[in-house]
């Protein structure tokens, strides 16, 4: 294992924490927490056994906090401790799931191919080209550009039979009558929900872990976008890529919603990802710089259409 954690648990107890580590080592990524020492909310020896199993398998420690209070959720006696009972039940991690009269309004629950474009033209040729479900993610410092663009692509996908996301500009895609916006965690602590769903936009919400899952479950988008699952060049991630073991075990927990699966998703993993119980893969560089990105969009989504 990569940490160097020095383990709190009493002596007896630290084989069955081993097996536990062994038996899910398929979830085991890259630690990006560096601790020697785990602090512990709570004294009950099931939470500290999983909570630091759980951060040897490569798990934030917020994340692996929430599994291990799961798991004491589950049953809290160290006696009757089963490390195959990995919980997997959404009430465990208090994730109350989609409520179709509390949630942001709902979208189709397969959203299919969902391609990011960087610009409003590029949103015109893919739904040209068919593609369904698109967004904006436009960058730039300049104001006035980035409400031209906004407005274009808007007023563009309003000609179509489809669903645009704008990707970070809420009040943008409100005053312009976006169909929804898609918002990272970052943004969360400053966008107006209320507004947001009182103008009857739709709703999506990147996650990278547990913790985040929890978070976004609370706010209750139109869907949830999981990741980044594999490797990707395209924005600085806040953890390790996730990887499909831990894709399907996330798709378990918020299986009520539209789930989208993100980050350096490819026509070499596709089937893997969507094997995963994810109804829309998000994909960037194997639709725009393809060659003949008709051509990609048309395979792309055949090979979807198999899985829904």
């Amino acid at each position: 294992m990569a940490s160097k954690l020095t383990s709190q648990l009493p002596t007896q107890y630290q084989s069955l924490q081993e097996k536990l580590i062994d038996l899910y080592r398929p979830l085991n990524i890259e630690q990006r927490d560096h601790f020697t020492q785990l602090n512990f909310s709570d004294s009950n020896l099931v939470y500290q056994l999983v909570k630091e199993a759980c951060y040897e398998l490569g798990f934030i420690e917020i994340d692996a906090e929430a599994i291990a209070k799961a798991w004491q959720n589950d049953n809290p006696s160290i006696e009757q401790f089963n490390p195959l009972n990995w919980p997997n039940d959404p009430k465990l991690f208090n994730i109350q799931g989609f409520n179709p009269n509390t949630s942001f309004p709902s979208c189709p629950k397969n959203l299919g191919l969902y391609v990011v474009a960087p610009n409003a033209d590029w949103i015109e040729k893919l739904l040209i080209a068919g593609v369904k479900t698109v967004q904006l993610r436009f960058k730039s410092e300049d104001k006035e550009a980035i409400r031209q663009e906004v407005k274009k692509a808007i007023q563009i996908s309003q000609q179509f039979s489809c669903q645009l996301f704008i990707n970070d500009f809420w009040q943008l895609a409100i005053e312009y009558g976006a169909y929804g916006v898609h918002l990272g965690q970052e943004d969360i602590d400053t966008a107006d929900f209320d507004l947001i769903k009182s103008n009857q936009l739709r709703l999506g919400i990147s996650t990278h872990g547990v913790a985040e899952m929890q978070r976004a479950d609370q706010i209750s988008p139109s869907y949830i976008a999981l990741g980044a699952i594999f490797p990707t060049t395209l924005k600085v991630m806040p953890t390790a890529p996730q990887g499909l073991a831990r894709l399907a075990f996330y798709t378990k927990l918020l299986q009520s919603y539209p789930l989208v699966g993100i980050g350096g998703v490819d026509e070499t993993n596709l089937e893997a990802v969507l094997s995963c119980q994810v109804g829309s893969v998000a994909m960037v560089r194997s639709v725009i710089n393809a060659p003949d990105y008709q051509l990609a969009i048309d395979q792309l989504q055949a090979r979807i259409l198999k899985f829904n």
